[in-house]
């Protein structure tokens, strides 16, 4: 596990987490904004006309209606990156973080507008007469790059693991468990069971459930989110302030929190952006590819739509439930993850300013040359779950831990325990103590300090699990179309059980670990699709150009 937790973080290393990707993915989004001339801002009322079905012809092509087609999509992206992704952001990179998800769903409005757009204008029948369409089909018969087309399917097909299908079922369980005591296995069969009722008939019901689901869980969510941001009114103006004046400065440390670089805060906030919202990751074009429409541009701009409603909206409110209750900076009782402990050689405290500076310029992306920060390797004496004899500190979730006890079978263990460059080698025991926290917890402690008191917890694990289940629905589909692109409808079956065998099977991996298989994943969609997007840019504003001259026309 430690050689492929290594492996994993290097190819991140290169992609996700790379320097330029952020660049990319928020440059290609500013071209073509300027290029297009802001069509997120100039088709934004249009795109509710279409969603309506104003324009739309009773016996046009395709399957869904656009409004099934954005819930779909929507469901793909409005998943545990709303609730946990955002917490995940701030507990990186602070207030400022929020300030890079806002700059990435602003200019993916634009990003969202052009895939869908030049995926749509490619679509095909598959041999079962459906609608199969998305960015792979644009790469092969709009750009003549069949290579291409065949990396960024083989990259869905790992990403509806990575992107759609772990992250959900792995934080559903863990807030099943927190919330109700159901264990990760139990939660774990019966919700991989439901998936795979749902997906067996693949994209009319998946459709049909999102239309349903997604209404809901969305006004759901913005209600509880609502009485947590009233129960902080005094806190909502300094939140904002905080995200908008450390948005090119990076976020200062405060309480538990050390601190977070301008680089961090931007690569963080533009990354989870990307997570939530999906725009240029290539993967929402599949979904509207089955809209009954004969305009591509105009299931292009019903896509406006959704990063407005998943990151400007949603995500907007859940950052403000974190910031404004101030649980961001503060510790609490936790289990700790292996992915995010390091026992580090001396005594650190957040309380000394000192410290501070050197953890965190230890934990930065690139730790200094000179980083007087040291991991610890040795032997510690623990007597009743307690280390004796100090000379360490225990970090985690990039926190000094506290009160930090070692158990054994969930009891005090007694006894020497050996530390290798700053990790316990033994891997029988576990860590428990006070630190901050990141994702669904985070968030979870957010809404429980409120007028909502501990409902506050329940009503995270309701919309958790709403949200987290209609993305692996969504995802199953794009992974369906990868499947029949690269291999053919014969392949679908197969593949629909691994995709519910796998979903059960993560609600038992490491939360950090999944995250970044997460980003990897996502990285490997999001490169080829937004090159394929910058390659076919003429064809798009010639498309827009010919739809607008039309609809003006009497």
């Amino acid at each position: 596990m430690g050689a492929f937790e290594n492996a994993i973080e290097f190819l991140d290393s290169w992609l996700g987490s790379a320097v330029y990707f952020p660049y990319l993915l928020l440059g290609v989004g500013l071209f073509f904004t300027l290029y297009l001339k802001f069509p997120q801002i100039r088709f934004f009322p249009h795109a509710w006309q279409v969603l309506r079905g104003r324009y739309t012809k009773s016996d046009a092509p395709g399957d869904t209606s656009h409004f099934q087609a954005l819930a779909t999509a929507l469901s793909g992206t409005i998943g545990t990156g709303n609730i946990g992704g955002v917490a995940f952001a701030i507990y990186l990179g602070g207030p400022a973080a929020l300030f890079w998800m806002w700059a990435t769903a602003f200019l993916g409005m634009t990003t969202k507008y052009v895939e869908v757009t030049i995926s749509h204008r490619y679509r095909v029948r598959d041999e079962a007469g459906r609608m199969a369409g998305g960015p792979m089909y644009f790469m092969e018969r709009g750009l003549n790059m069949r290579w291409l087309a065949v990396f960024f399917a083989l990259a869905t097909l790992v990403s509806t693991f990575g992107s759609g299908n772990m992250p959900q079922s792995n934080n559903m369980a863990a807030g099943l468990e927190v919330s109700f005591g159901i264990p990760p296995w139990q939660s774990g069969i019966v919700l991989a069971a439901l998936l795979g009722l749902v997906i067996v008939g693949g994209i009319r019901w998946i459709a049909a459930v999102a239309a349903r689901i997604v209404p809901f869980m969305g006004v759901l969510y913005a209600a509880g989110a609502l009485a947590v941001v009233v129960s902080h009114a005094d806190q909502i103006l300094p939140s904002f302030a905080a995200v908008l004046s450390d948005a090119f400065t990076g976020s200062a440390a405060a309480g538990g929190f050390l601190g977070a670089t301008f680089a961090y805060a931007f690569n963080r906030g533009v990354n989870r952006g990307l997570f939530s919202n999906e725009a240029g990751q290539g993967s929402a074009p599949i979904a509207h590819a089955a809209a009954k429409t004969e305009e591509p541009v105009a299931e292009g701009m019903v896509a406006i739509l959704e990063p407005f409603i998943d990151t400007l909206l949603i995500c907007t409110l859940t950052g403000l439930v974190i910031l404004s209750s101030g649980v961001w900076t503060q510790k609490f009782e936790t289990e700790f993850e292996t992915t995010t402990t390091e026992i580090l050689q001396g005594e650190y405290s957040d309380q000394n300013p000192e410290h501070v500076a050197a953890l965190f310029a230890h934990l930065d992306f690139v730790p200094p040359d000179n980083d007087p920060v040291r991991a610890y390797t040795g032997t510690l004496d623990i007597v009743d779950g307690i280390a004796r004899g100090g000379g360490v500190t225990i970090i985690h979730n990039r926190s000094v831990a506290e009160q930090v006890r070692f158990l054994s079978a969930g009891q005090p263990f007694s006894g020497t325990v050996q530390v290798n460059n700053g990790a316990i080698a033994s891997a029988e025991l576990s860590l428990h103590g006070r630190s901050l926290l990141h994702s669904v917890p985070l968030t979870a402690q957010a809404f429980s300090q409120s007028i909502l008191g501990e409902f506050g917890e329940y009503a995270v694990t309701v919309g958790l699990v709403l949200f987290a289940f209609s993305t692996a629905l969504a995802w199953s589909y794009y992974g369906d179309r990868a499947v029949t692109y690269l291999f053919g409808l014969s392949w679908v079956t197969p593949y629909r059980l691994v995709y519910v065998g796998a979903f059960f099977a993560a609600t038992v991996v490491d939360t950090s670990l999944v995250w970044l298989i997460s980003a990897v994943t996502l990285a490997l969609m999001a490169i080829p699709n937004l090159v394929g997007l910058v390659l076919m840019h003429k064809e798009v504003k010639s498309l827009t150009e010919d739809y607008c001259k039309r609809l003006r026309k009497p």
